[in-house]
């Protein structure tokens, strides 16, 4: 008799969790032997809300640079003339608070975002997330699921596949392409930058930065995809700062799912399991190849991808959804969220007297700009006419995207007499110089440094607007 015919077998449910462990450590891995990750295609809800967002600031990055306004490109940042113009408004170095106020109000949003619902900017509205689901649609529709695809990767390259991949590089560039060239399309006016790079007549730098960015978008969304997640981008080091418990990430729940074992569908789970079947589906759909089961990692990007495929299992289960899901480790821990906490109230003030602040310099930007130049050599001297005469230069700035009309003059001393041109025209854009001298009589004067304030109206009617801009008259010492 054999020595292990009496051998105690295992229950029937732990054999089959040893044989599915074995299994999937086998086919676990959904690196190839290059390190690249095949990504599973999922459908879900939140796979379904990322494409809706994903598709639509696509297309409103794409579509914005050929919006007109008034027969100009609505959005445009002419980096050559220093001029940012959004739609009737153009903005000058002048006005750079403009432009620090909107960095700190987009840091701070981001911050708050960040501490209240983790990384959601990089599951669902980062480009680099967008673009690569878009180059992986491809993948699929030419190359077929990721199973298939790791397979044949793994194979000789056949003449059909070839065929195939050559297809998808193609579509691949033309996507690079468009992208670079409506980037560049809010520096360079976008009708005028088609139609010279197609006919060759571009400059070389417009060239290089269409053909630059082509080539990143193709390698970044292509080729590094979430290299560029995990080792490059500096957000997902330092995200984790603002992390707290009471953050929305996505979690596994561990209590619910251990000990993980696999099941026939509408069987019950046995006493000692819990409802982690081991399918192993989070860790093939997920984007950057991590196993959310293993915890909280920084490689995570929050896009759902894991909890659509583990609600469609445990549907499937009849058990229970939302084994993965978006939660925080207080919900887990069963324990009171507490929303309204000090650091999230504090970006979310921060980010709101920001926009505040932005909105109102926004309202109060001027479209003209007198700037007052007294001369210093000549404090002041006396003329032909036995004036006291103070010579100025008058910078005109029209900020406009039109051709305006102007008339400037004088108040704070009783008498003035003006010398020099008074009604300019300027064109858009235009920076204008005029030299002028002020003159008056000495009894006018009833000390040696007055204050005098210049007046520079544009156009008449509903667009009737003005500025001041204050200087000094000096005459001899009293």
């Amino acid at each position: 008799m054999s020595k292990n015919k009496y051998k105690k077998e295992p229950p029937q449910d732990e054999r089959m969790h040893s044989e599915t462990n074995k299994k999937n450590q086998k086919n676990k891995p959904h690196f190839n032997p290059s390190h690249q990750i095949y990504v599973r295609a999922m459908k879900g809800v939140y796979q379904k809300l990322r494409r809706k967002i994903g598709w639509f600031f696509m297309l409103l990055f794409l579509i914005t640079p050929w919006i007109t306004y008034e027969n100009h490109q609505a959005i445009l940042i002419d980096i050559g003339k220093q001029q940012f113009h959004f739609f009737s408004t153009t903005l000058w170095p002048q006005d750079l608070t403009l432009l620090a106020c909107l960095f700190i109000l987009a840091a701070f949003a981001l911050f708050f975002t960040t501490t209240f619902l983790g990384r959601v900017w990089c599951g669902y509205l980062c480009p680099q997330t967008v673009w690569t689901f878009i180059y992986i649609w491809f993948e699929e529709k030419l190359e077929g699921a990721a199973n298939k695809r790791r397979k044949n990767d793994s194979l000789p390259l056949t003449r059909t596949l070839f065929i195939r991949k050559s297809i998808k590089h193609f579509f691949w560039l033309m996507i690079a392409f468009f992208t670079g060239i409506s980037f560049v399309g809010y520096f360079v006016p976008i009708n005028e930058l088609f139609i010279d790079f197609f006919t060759f007549s571009c400059s070389f730098w417009v060239t290089f930065w269409v053909l630059f960015f082509t080539l990143c978008t193709y390698l970044n969304a292509g080729w590094m995809r979430s290299i560029m997640c995990l080792h490059i981008c500096p957000y997902a080091r330092f995200q984790s700062v603002m992390f707290d418990k009471d953050t929305f990430i996505v979690a596994y729940n561990e209590k619910r799912g251990e000990k993980r074992a696999p099941r026939q569908r509408n069987k019950s789970r046995n006493a000692g399991f819990g409802d982690c079947i081991d399918c192993n589906l989070c860790v093939q759909v997920c984007p950057t190849g991590i196993d959310i089961r293993e915890g909280l990692q920084y490689e995570c990007i929050n896009c759902g991808a894991c909890i659509d495929a583990c609600n469609q299992t445990m549907e499937k289960m009849n058990t229970p959804k939302n084994l993965i899901s978006y939660t925080t480790e207080h919900q887990l821990a069963k324990e009171k969220i507490n929303i309204f906490r000090v650091k999230l109230v504090a970006y979310g003030s921060i980010a709101l007297a920001m926009l505040g602040l932005f909105l109102y310099l926004l309202a109060n930007v001027q479209p003209m700009r007198l700037d007052v130049i007294k001369d210093k050599n000549h404090l002041f001297q006396i003329n032909h006419e036995t004036l006291i005469e103070n010579t100025y230069t008058l910078k005109i700035l029209n900020k406009t995207q039109d051709e305006e009309k102007y008339s400037l003059s004088v108040s704070g001393i009783e008498g003035l007499k003006w010398y020099g041109q008074k009604d300019v025209t300027l064109k858009a854009g235009e920076i204008f110089t005029l030299p002028i001298s002020l003159a008056v009589s000495g009894a006018k004067l009833k000390k040696t440094i007055t204050k005098i304030t210049f007046k520079l109206k544009r156009g008449s009617g509903k667009n009737k607007t003005s500025i001041e801009t204050q200087s000094r008259f000096i005459g001899p010492i009293k």
